[in-house]
């Protein structure tokens, strides 16, 4: 994937592969889990942050339509899709984001602080709950997955407008359908009108974490960010570690400089992961943008000429 570009000890050999290029920001290659890890402040619960969670439960029961499984497609349909896409001219750009972003974005963005009761934590969920000690609610898991949503907003904003906006929208949608059966299967929240009045209480807060994400990211210094940070995924704790604040702030940063350096094209297609956060990743040098430019072209330019009509895009290959 993209997102493990050059790696600290073989970064040119990594290039003839784009699939699993990684990349490093930061030149202390000190990760933000390290950075969290290193205080020894202890964990001391602030009575006034209030607790936005909706049920009293901390761990939920894995349900059903969380096993997942693969779905075929019988051959003669994909050659009449093939055909439908050929004839009509259909932008497969708008028709990739619902499996692009409303589903492989989304199910990346809900992993990463995703827990369930008796289940073993990823190691992103172990960063966020038990490295920062971040409470394991339903409110925490949804403020956690809305800054992963926002990361890929600010990389869907730099597409061409209208596709850009489709893949923002196609995740917007997942993501509150997500909710709406994670409130009626797993909350119990078996009203219509009380699971409405929680979806609207859930966008409002969307809203405002990005607008307050956008602003950090847009000042000049990382102050802003930290204190959005702070305020959306530390609940305004007063008590809250420095230290595993800056972690999140390097997190965060570490993630918008690779989604910065992989163009359209590979984004477009779900060429994208989020980098762990025991990795660290430091900036690509001139040459080594060179060379992760000629690598995409390399995988991704023979798709306009080879592969069928569906796999086909506009999207830049260099942008």
């Amino acid at each position: 994937m993209l997102s493990r570009m050059f790696s600290r000890t073989s970064r040119l050999r990594s290039l003839t592969r784009v699939s699993q290029i990684s990349v490093r920001y930061k030149s202390d290659g000190i990760s933000p889990r390290a950075i969290a890890r290193r205080s020894s402040l202890p964990n001391i619960p602030n009575p006034d942050t209030p607790n936005k969670d909706i049920d009293p439960k901390n761990k939920l029961e894995k349900p059903e339509y969380e096993t997942g499984g693969e779905v075929t497609m019988p051959g003669w349909k994909k050659s009449f899709g093939e055909a439908l896409v050929s004839v009509f001219h259909i932008d497969m750009d708008q028709i990739r984001a619902s499996s692009i972003s409303g589903s492989k974005y989304y199910y990346m963005c809900k992993d990463q602080a995703l827990q369930f009761k008796d289940d073993q934590l990823s190691e992103s969920a172990v960063f966020w709950y038990n490295t920062l000690g971040l409470p394991r609610t339903f409110a925490q898991w949804y403020q956690i997955t809305v800054l992963h949503v926002w990361m890929l907003f600010v990389r869907m904003r730099s597409m061409p407008f209208k596709v850009g906006k489709n893949y923002q929208q196609k995740l917007v949608d997942k993501l509150f359908k997500d909710i709406e059966l994670r409130l009626s299967e797993e909350m119990n929240v078996l009203s219509g009108r009380i699971r409405d009045m929680y979806l609207k209480d859930f966008h409002s807060q969307m809203i405002g974490m990005v607008c307050a994400f956008d602003e950090g990211f847009a000042s000049e210094s990382d102050a802003y960010l930290a204190y959005a940070v702070w305020r959306n995924i530390f609940n305004g704790d007063k008590n809250v570690d420095i230290v595993k604040l800056e972690a999140v702030v390097r997190y965060v940063r570490m993630q918008l400089y690779v989604l910065d350096k992989i163009s359209d094209r590979a984004f477009g297609f779900g060429d994208f992961e989020f980098v762990a956060p025991s990795e660290t990743v430091d900036p690509l040098t001139a040459e080594e943008e060179h060379q992760l430019k000629l690598a995409t072209k390399n995988k991704y330019e023979p798709m306009d000429r080879i592969l069928p009509p569906s796999q086909r895009s506009k999207l830049s290959i260099d942008e």
